[in-house]
């Protein structure tokens, strides 16, 4: 149970599986980047916690849970597009995260390293992938009512506010995980391919999420076998 290669393998399939099964609901509502402008959010975050010598994930999550309040907070009070949004958190991010980190682990920062996998991060990761799968599906047909028209969706008794913000609290745990795996410059590979891919080959929007698991454990049992 503790092999690395078994410990990589299980990591890259659930983390990946669940990332993609959310990118396919960004996807739809053309908010594919914005899984890859919060890993660099996260680079703040991963640089105090390597000063700290604490785990990455847990510094990588209080700057995205931050990140993720701001975004929404601004989303809410003005009239800026979620784009403008998130483009102004990331770009503050990336400069504050190139000033913490430290030169030596910066090159893991950026692309990760899933060969220093221990068996409790492990758990951890399957857990809170298995806990995103379960939240989005929950909330995912009334984020794709809402991104038809939100006034449809407030009819059928939808709170866009707090579905959006249970949407990205979602983004947040998963590339929080997912920085780790890949690092801040490479997660949004993983809510950007294997939806983008899974689009290509479907014909109606719920079956687009159904070859998105598949696609990334092949993907992630190739990355643990060049790894090892």
């Amino acid at each position: 149970m503790t092999n690395p290669f078994f410990l990589s393998l299980m990591v890259g399939a659930f983390v990946g599986g669940a990332a993609g099964y959310l990118g396919s609901l960004m996807v739809t509502r053309k908010m594919a980047l914005v899984g890859d402008a919060l890993g660099h959010v996260a680079l703040p975050g991963m640089g105090l916690a390597l000063l700290l010598k604490v785990d990455v994930t847990l510094g990588a999550f209080v700057f995205l849970a931050l990140g993720i309040l701001l975004i929404w907070r601004l989303g809410e009070k003005t009239s800026l597009s979620s784009e403008t949004v998130v483009g102004i958190v990331f770009v503050s991010s990336l400069a504050m995260g190139f000033l913490i980190v430290p030169e030596p682990e910066l090159l893991e920062s950026l692309i990760g390293d899933i060969g220093k996998v221990s068996f409790p991060w492990a758990l951890v990761s399957v857990g809170v992938s298995i806990g995103v799968a379960i939240l989005v599906n929950r909330i995912y047909p009334g984020m794709m009512l809402m991104s038809i028209s939100v006034d449809l969706a407030s009819v059928e008794g939808i709170a866009a506010t707090r579905y959006n913000l249970i949407y990205l609290a979602a983004i947040a745990l998963i590339v929080s995980i997912g920085v780790k795996v890949t690092g801040s410059l490479l997660v949004g590979a993983l809510v950007i391919i294997p939806p983008a891919t899974a689009r290509m080959i479907s014909r109606i929007c719920s079956a687009m999420a159904l070859p998105v698991w598949p696609s990334v454990s092949s993907a992630a049992s190739r990355a643990s076998s060049c790894r090892a």
